[in-house]
């Protein structure tokens, strides 16, 4: 029988540093172990629907966690969160620093409800100190239905891997009539004028619908960016009185303004 002449490419071996390192791809867990993960999904779903079934209509702000207080990003989310309170609404973000921080800054300061949904992370992660009502979180999935759960509107400030994450989420359930048409402004039209001709692209290469590009308002203006949130709650939405004071063993508190 003939060699062949074919060599056999040599495969690198990474060596873990211990066997502690090593991974393996063992597909599913033990039905208890299943069982169990869903039973702690399951709760902390509860807690936050406890925790937030009183915050009211919201405004979720979503944006990067970078920003400093010096930042000009930083101060048009800090304006947006007063533009947000003097509408009467409250303003939630995920609770942290930058972005999220001054949206809740600025709720606060202007005296209206300000709201965080926080994460656990492997880097420490503190929710911000303008938040009146508070709740961190173990999974992402949970927390970004909590933070789509209870908005009328959501305004997308600039923002890296996670904002994109929870844009484009909260603009397929929009597109798919998941969610009722909430309005979308996406503020920042320097930064995010590629994403719009990208998207623009998409609608001329037929992966989306040319209709689809009205969901999202490009602005760089917080005044246009609440007038476009208000519109559209007045055209659609009344206000409905809230009389009962308990949920779930969970009872109504006034909010604490500044």
């Amino acid at each position: 029988m003939e060699k062949s002449d074919r060599t056999i490419p040599q495969l690198d071996r990474i060596i873990p540093s211990s066997a502690n390192d090593t991974r393996f791809l063992e597909g599913p867990k033990s039905r208890g172990y299943e069982f169990s993960f869903a039973w702690k999904v399951f709760r902390e779903f509860i807690q936050g629907f406890r925790t937030l079934h009183f915050v009211g209509p919201c405004v979720t702000v979503f944006g990067s966690a970078r920003f400093k207080e010096d930042h000009p990003h930083y101060q048009s989310a800090r304006e947006i969160g007063r533009q947000i309170a003097a509408l009467g609404l409250t303003t939630m973000t995920g609770g942290g620093p930058g972005t999220m921080e001054a949206a809740n800054r600025g709720a606060f300061e202007q005296g209206g409800a300000s709201v965080g949904c926080n994460i656990k992370l492997p880097f420490e992660q503190k929710p911000n100190p303008y938040v009146q009502t508070s709740i961190t979180f173990n999974h992402f999935f949970v927390r970004k239905v909590m933070l789509v759960k209870y908005s009328y509107a959501f305004v997308i400030m600039p923002g890296g891997f996670g904002t994109m994450d929870e844009f484009f989420e909260t603009l397929t359930l929009v597109q798919t009539k998941t969610l009722v048409r909430f309005p979308i402004v996406l503020f920042g039209k320097e930064y995010y004028q590629p994403l719009i001709d990208y998207m623009e692209y998409m609608a001329e290469q037929g992966t989306i619908s040319k209709e689809d590009m009205a969901l999202v308002l490009l602005t760089d203006s917080v005044a246009e960016a609440a007038s476009h949130i208000d519109t559209f709650i007045k055209s659609n939405y009344k206000e409905k009185p809230r009389h009962r004071k308990w949920w779930l063993f969970e009872k109504y508190k006034p909010y604490k303004t500044a």
